[in-house]
């Protein structure tokens, strides 16, 4: 019985997904009449989404590597609190990061202002140039932990044996560091190119022009301005193309790094002494001066200006805040459902249905339950209550990533014996379930939490006079009130670190 119930609920949470992910796109296609020819403009978005997320990802990946090696063979004061700033970069918000690079890179910037200084031009952050930077500096610290979790996976006796040997730092590379890398990188870029190639509140902020549209933005134009619905519908199915496309290739080019299994016993990477240690102290402060640079910079600004924020900041908050709340919880429950349906046998569809949001278009969603809802509500009674379902979906699959092992493992563990003292129902979950997986939903749900906490998507199609935090602060960009800006960068930040910290916190409480 309560295999047949785990497997129900299950099957239920997939088949809700599929028929978001791609009943959404259905409607909004039957909406239209059809699917649209793409134009001239469109294909152009298309092109420049490709390259950008392609020179992002390689650029994100490629600098992350120098830094991974130099934290994984040297330690330092403030090493594990600077690994572990890295480890959240789908935690800040993205509007954040762009309010921040605005500070060190815009035309009033601390960069241009010190090239003024010298005599020198200013550099622009609005097109291109500004969408590969935004991109680089909020995908850097993820390729650099997922590369450093690489580094570390290698067994500590291969180094050892290295060192007894007195082998030179090029042959450790070559024979150790190089097929680990080839199993590895592969992986990082492509999560940064899906990041990239999904990019919407980027290319909004500092896209700058149709030179530098990408095809969620795109999207998000044939909506907003020209109301084509089989225009959208058609892009978001070239998005679609374009994700599944990706994902084959690199699952293609892995190549598994083969080292065996080690004892792991005592320090691994030992870094190797003279100017190679400087090399790595210069990486490492480099790395970290550009990334908490910007932060830095967007704190000491809005952090004087919180008290004198106006009354409707405040009430964008408290919107925030619940809204990503009821995504989080709603989040944890679909991925505990998926999981445990999982664990009991169900078919790979359901894991397959659990990461389709990964390459659907938000914008697509979002307007699909509109269509499908316009009989119920107004666009803008249901804007709030769509954009949590919205942002529950497109957390799941990192929190499903986290949940699916230990599930597994529980199964395996306590499965029968549970069986056996015909453990069911509310009690197997209450005793059972729930203390078994608290660290892994606590950390799905915080995920969740913060990255709803920051979204700039859906809600800015239909939010009216109902802002979210970080629409407010777009808003308050678009008008230059940047001091009010940077205050809500900060309130948004601080809430969005609390949020995840709390649900995480709460998951590892008597677990």
């Amino acid at each position: 019985m309560a295999a047949r119930a785990a497997l129900g609920a299950g099957h239920a949470v997939a088949a809700a997904l599929a028929a978001l992910t791609l009943g959404t796109l259905a409607a909004v296609a039957w909406g239209a009449g059809g699917l649209s020819a793409l134009t001239g403009w469109d294909w152009r978005a298309v092109w420049f989404t490709c390259w950008q997320a392609l020179l992002s990802a390689t650029l994100s990946a490629a600098l992350a590597v120098p830094v991974a090696r130099a934290l994984a063979r040297r330690r330092f004061a403030g090493r594990g609190l600077l690994v572990t700033l890295l480890g959240a970069p789908f935690l800040l918000p993205v509007i954040v990061a762009i309010m921040g690079l605005i500070a060190v890179f815009g035309r009033n910037g601390a960069l241009n202002g010190g090239l003024e200084a010298v005599g020198l031009p200013p550099v622009g952050i609005y097109g291109w140039q500004g969408v590969i930077l935004a991109h680089v500096f909020f995908n850097l610290p993820l390729s650099v932990r997922l590369i450093l979790q690489g580094w570390q996976a290698i067994p500590s006796e291969r180094f050892r044996l290295a060192a007894s040997l007195d082998i030179a730092p090029r042959d450790i590379f070559r024979h150790l560091e190089r097929p680990m890398l080839r199993a590895v990188l592969p992986g990082v870029w492509l999560a940064v190119f899906l990041v990239c190639l999904t990019s919407f509140t980027v290319a909004l902020a500092l896209g700058g022009g149709p030179g530098a549209t990408t095809v969620e933005l795109a999207i998000y134009q044939a909506f907003r301005f020209d109301f084509d619905l089989g225009r959208a519908a058609a892009l978001g199915l070239v998005q679609i193309a374009l994700c599944v496309a990706a994902l084959a290739l690199a699952r293609r080019i892995v190549v598994p790094a083969a080292f065996g299994a080690g004892m792991d016993a005592g320090p691994g990477v030992t870094g190797p002494p003279g100017w190679r240690r400087g090399a790595d102290a210069l990486v490492i402060t480099g790395a970290a001066g550009f990334l908490l640079w910007p932060l830095v910079a967007v704190i000491a600004t809005g952090l004087p200006r919180i008290p004198a924020l106006p009354g409707d900041v405040w009430d964008a908050v408290w919107r925030s805040v619940w809204m990503a709340v009821v995504s989080a919880l709603l989040s944890a429950s679909a991925c505990l459902a998926l999981a445990l349906a999982i664990a009991r046998g169900a078919g790979r569809w359901v894991e397959g249905a659990g990461m389709l949001p990964l390459i659907a278009s938000p914008l697509v969603l979002g307007t699909g339950l509109f269509i499908l809802l316009r009989d119920v509500a107004s666009p803008q009674q249901m804007a709030l209550p769509v954009t949590v379902a919205i942002n529950a979906a497109m957390a799941l699959p990192f929190g499903l990533r986290a949940l699916i092992p230990a599930a597994q493992a529980l199964q395996a563990d306590y499965g029968r014996l549970a069986a056996a003292l015909d453990l069911r129902g509310w009690a197997r979950l209450r005793y059972l379930v729930l203390p078994r997986l608290a660290r892994p939903l606590g950390f799905g749900a915080g995920l969740a939490a913060a990255l709803a906490m920051g979204d700039l998507g859906v809600i800015t199609l239909f939010a009216g006079d109902q802002p979210t935090l970080p629409l407010k602060l777009y808003q308050l960009m678009n008008s230059y009130r940047m001091e009010d800006a940077a205050a809500c960068a900060v309130l948004l930040m601080g809430i969005s670190f609390a949020l995840f910290w709390l649900f995480d916190r709460g998951g590892r409480l008597d677990a």
